[in-house]
């Protein structure tokens, strides 16, 4: 690369045929691809399967503006769905009684049951039409802010970030994608910190290995980044240096800054040819992270030097604003942070006590002391080198391990939440889309029902019924400050930012949120994304853990729409059944299936009428399906993936209903993310099969019976489960499930030996007697001399929760009529 070589001291201004030679070692000129040349294919570590997705491009990062045509519409295909059902109600059921009077009280409890029954399932379907309403609004109302306003704003700005990414577990590999692209935000002031929540101490070979790889990533990542912010800092200084003079900016400035921008280029080109491809995510880093900064510091670094060519004249400021964002690129710290190490803080297995050891924590300096109860943490005003400070940041950014941002994620949302009349916003995102070039029917699927949620969530925030999804989130650290829930626990505080009384915190975190007045935003450009879990054992966790906690929710919500009722400031009527249907619409979609599958009622209430009423629905959901690139047809799959996970949303559910009765917390189930397959639950496989057979067994009675209306519902439902579990779950796989599942039924678990306890012995040994001052000082004089008769038990694991001293239901403080009127409330 010629340029590269050359002094950044030179002159420029050459004329066009010398910029044109200095151009021809670039890989790509202004106006260009954004990285057409660096693309490498796909290199999977598995065998693609047939029905696949081929490698591709990712959904435009601006959403395509809908037109009038497609509002209307979805305008018309709202109100049939309302008319048809409406239609459906008179026809099927009040006709019935009207014609043919009162016919037994078994047909009047089959219409009552079957008339809620249609109401539930149509109403989610309506909010379907609605969400994604309310999104078409927004697409044509969002303008994508310039890049140099967010330059400007953020020149005097001093606001910090903390980026905190909880990981159990993980696969190194991914956990490095998600750093690279977190360390990578062009943000003033950026901390990366990798929450390492794995046993402190593992005995599996494997999981030896991850942690110890785990633990060296935040050294590698600050080593790779060093060598270019080195680089550009003392450019930087220079730069301003010279500005200080008071000097205008000359073609030699121009030039040198531009010379920096094409070395940024190729120091990312390199890094982006040499990542590894074997998963999407990875192939997602080399591409739309290395090789698109890249591109973007390459077609700029083009634009400075048509502005040579042209002789104009380049603001001073504006430059600085270009070094400023190069050393923003590669300026962050990364490190790790594992909670478990120290014994006073919580080790309650979820994420959400993970994040909320570490918020706990920041705006202090802490030194840390060993005990006979383990190593702990104590706050301190000392400023020594042993000391551990965790430093207080305006925003913190959530991001789950297996998720990746592009490189303007938090410029662009911050920048938001910055400007006059966004100062409640507590939480801003951009609802996470799948990777492109899923090597399986499964993944592929479950990435196109993650698709869709990108777009309801969208129309959610039209309706001001937004709310928080974990994977990646912005957060007003005040806002968490105003939620957050103290206790105290065998005498150490612990505080509760995020709530974990169920295992989906971020919604649940959303109504706290919305009661003290803050307001939470997705913004409305696709800049995240996620992994999908790679087989269907893996997939039945995550999805469990979904379906648990939503009517446990409810509750709360309620309370919140009676405080607002009674302050004179009601919720929207559709803000209200939006949030209602994204709490419970699992729960009543599930049980009224398994009713619509099991039991056989009366052909007098089944109607072509109620068919109109879907069929807006499943029209909309295969429009939406083919704007982003996948079948239409795939509307007919989703429907056979959701079967054969009916009794995985059943188990979720009934989890809830168990917590809301025993008032005790479910454990929190990570998703699996390893490279060999997951085993499912033999009892899914079994049902699945169950739905398949019974379908068939039906659809055989129903032709003897001529109830054909029944029957082409039976034979759907039969053909639909049977492809879903050939296709996501693999017959082999299914077989080798259940027998397994079997197995774990008939084998006895050997019996687990007592912990070992370190105690206060009566007569304690030679070398007990050694350390025992240790635990008399820490314990008390009771633990350790002769005549003593409470023991000192030693554990590492995670005691249950006594003297809480939080109230059950936390008064919810509601906004004053004043704030609403400013739009806080929104």
């Amino acid at each position: 690369m010629k340029d590269r070589n050359e002094s950044p001291s030179m002159s420029g201004g050459r004329g066009a045929a010398r910029m044109a030679e200095r151009r021809s070692g670039s890989r790509s000129t202004l106006g260009q691809s954004a990285n057409a040349t660096t693309r490498r294919p796909l290199v999977p570590a598995v065998r693609r399967q047939w029905g696949s997705e081929k490698m591709r491009a990712p959904l435009p990062t601006m959403p395509k503006r809908a037109t009038t045509t497609a509002t209307w519409v979805g305008g018309f295909l709202i109100a049939i769905t309302i008319c048809a059902y409406i239609a459906y109600l008179w026809r099927a059921v009040v006709t019935q009684f009207l014609d043919f009077g009162y016919q037994g009280s078994w047909f009047l409890a089959q219409s009552i049951a079957y008339t809620i029954l249609m109401s539930f399932l149509t109403f989610s379907a309506l909010m379907y039409l609605v969400q994604r309403q309310g999104a078409m609004y927004r697409s044509r109302e969002h303008a994508r802010v310039p890049r140099a306003e967010i330059d400007t704003h953020f020149s005097a700005a001093e606001a910090g970030m903390t980026v905190l990414i909880p990981s159990y577990k993980e696969d190194p590999a991914v956990v490095r994608s998600t750093l690279l692209s977190a360390a990578l935000q062009e943000f003033p002031g950026l901390r990366v910190v990798l929450l390492i929540d794995d046993p402190t101490n593992p005995t599996e070979p494997a999981d030896i290995a991850g942690l110890k790889a785990c633990r060296a990533l935040p050294a590698e990542m600050n080593e790779l980044l060093g060598v270019p912010f080195t680089r550009f800092s003392e450019a930087l200084m220079l730069h301003e240096a010279e500005n200080a003079a008071g000097l205008a900016a000359s073609t030699g400035n121009v030039r040198t800054l531009s010379l920096h921008l094409r070395w940024a280029a190729e120091w990312l080109d390199e890094q982006a040819m040499g990542y590894p491809r074997s998963t999407t995510s990875e192939a997602f880093i080399a591409d739309e992270v290395f090789a698109a900064l890249a591109a973007d510091f390459r077609m700029t670094a083009d634009a400075l030097f048509t502005s040579m060519d042209l002789n104009a004249q380049t603001p001073m400021d504006r430059l600085t604003q270009i070094y400023t964002r190069l050393v923003n690129t590669f300026a962050v710290q990364v490190s790790s942070f594992e909670r478990k190490t120290f014994e006073n803080l919580s080790h309650e297995a979820n994420k959400a006590m993970n994040l909320n050891s570490y918020i706990g924590l920041m705006g202090g300096s802490y030194v840390s002391f060993d005990t006979p109860a383990g190593t702990m943490l104590r706050k301190s005003t000392a400023t020594a080198d042993t000391a551990i400070s965790v430093p207080e940041t305006q925003y913190i950014l959530t991001l789950d391990a297996d998720s990746v941002l592009l490189r303007e994620y938090c410029l662009r949302l911050v920048h938001h939440m910055e400007l006059p009349g966004n100062e409640r916003i507590a939480v801003i995102q951009t609802p996470y889309s799948s990777f492109r070039g899923a090597p399986t029917r499964l993944e592929r699927i479950a990435g196109a029902t993650t698709d869709i949620q990108h777009i309801l969530h969208q129309g959610m925030t039209y309706y001001d019924a937004t709310f928080w999804v974990g994977a990646n989130a912005v957060i007003r650290k005040r806002a968490l400050d105003d939620i957050v829930e103290v206790s105290h626990v065998d005498g150490h505080e612990e505080r509760r930012y995020i709530q974990d009384r169920t295992v989906i915190e971020d919604s649940e975190s959303s109504i706290d949120l919305v009661a003290h007045g803050w307001s939470l935003f997705n913004y409305d450009e696709r800049l995240s994304y996620s992994q999908t879990p790679k087989d269907f054992g893996s997939l039945t966790v995550q999805r469990a853990r979904w379906a648990n906690g939503g009517l446990l929710i409810i509750p709360n919500y309620l309370r919140y729409t009676r405080a607002r009722r009674k302050a004179g400031t009601r919720v929207s009527r559709v803000s209200s059944m939006i949030r209602m249907n994204y709490l419970g619409s699992i729960a009543w979609a599930s049980f009224g299936l398994v009713l619509l599958l099991a039991f056989p009622f009366d052909n007098k209430l089944l109607s072509p009428i109620i068919v109109l009423a879907a069929l807006p629905y499943f029209s909309a959901m295969a429009y939406d399906l083919k704007s982003m690139g996948y079948k239409v047809l795939d509307v007919v799959r989703i429907y056979g993936f959701n079967l054969i996970l009916l009794a995985v949303n059943l188990a979720g559910v009934l989890k809830s209903i168990q917590q809301m009765f025993s008032r005790a917390k479910i454990p929190f189930a990570r998703t699996p993310k390893v490279k060999n397959r997951t085993a499912t639950p033999a009892l899914y496989v079994l049902f699945a099969v169950l739905i398949a057979l019974y379908s068939f067994f039906v659809l055989v009675k129903d032709i003897h019976t001529q109830n054909w209306a029944n029957a082409i519902f039976a034979a759907s439902n039969g053909i639909l489960t049977t492809y879903a579990i050939i296709a996501f779950m693999g017959v082999g796989n299914s077989i080798v499930d259940i027998f397994l599942g079997m197995t774990n039924w008939i084998r006895v678990p050997a019996r687990n030996a007592a912990p070992s306890r370190s105690t206060g012995l009566i007569n304690p040994s030679a070398s007990q007697a050694e350390n025992l001052w240790q635990t008399v000082l820490y314990q008390g004089p009771e633990s350790g001399f002769e005549g003593a008769s409470v023991p000192v038990t030693v554990t590492t694991a995670a005691a249950e929760r006594r003297g809480d001293t939080r109230a059950h239901h936390r008064e919810i403080v509601l906004v004053s009529s004043t704030t609403d009127q400013e739009g806080t409330d929104r």
